[in-house]
């Protein structure tokens, strides 16, 4: 979808372009270093090793970014000036990872000479495990 979209451009029921992604642990490093969140359930390998989990994972920000992104593609500027996200994280994402993050519109509404486009989306792994559920929405303008 490009960047002047149109309510007549969209319609209930139609995909979100989905953004797959690869996780590693080098991305995950990179991403403790831009967040300065450093928990080491997601740098240490020896510590995560021996927790519950088993080993490192994914901050949920840099995965929920992979949401952020899709509805980038979807929206352009209308999500980027005022998208809203409200999701649940389900599991979590490790390193190799392959995460799928797909959506799409569940309903459009009118207020005030506005459109409100009401969007679902989740993100999966390789396994078809749901990662990140949720509902987005981005008002044309």
């Amino acid at each position: 979808m490009n960047e002047k979209l149109k309510p007549s451009d969209i319609h209930q029921g139609d995909s979100l372009p989905s953004v797959v992604k690869h996780v590693t642990q080098q991305e995950i490093n990179l991403y403790a270093e831009a967040s300065g969140d450093f928990n080491p359930i997601h740098i240490d390998e020896t510590f995560a090793a021996k927790t519950p989990l088993g080993g490192t994972i994914a901050h949920g920000m840099l995965i929920l970014a992979y949401a952020s992104e899709m509805m980038t593609k979807a929206f352009g500027k209308s999500w980027l000036e005022g998208g809203k996200l409200s999701v649940r994280f389900k599991a979590a994402a490790r390193p190799q990872d392959t995460i799928t993050t797909s959506g799409k519109i569940d309903s459009i509404e009118f207020k005030e000479g506005i459109s409100y486009v009401n969007c679902s989306l989740e993100c999966c792994n390789q396994k078809g495990e749901v990662v990140i559920t949720g509902g987005a929405v981005v008002k044309l303008q």
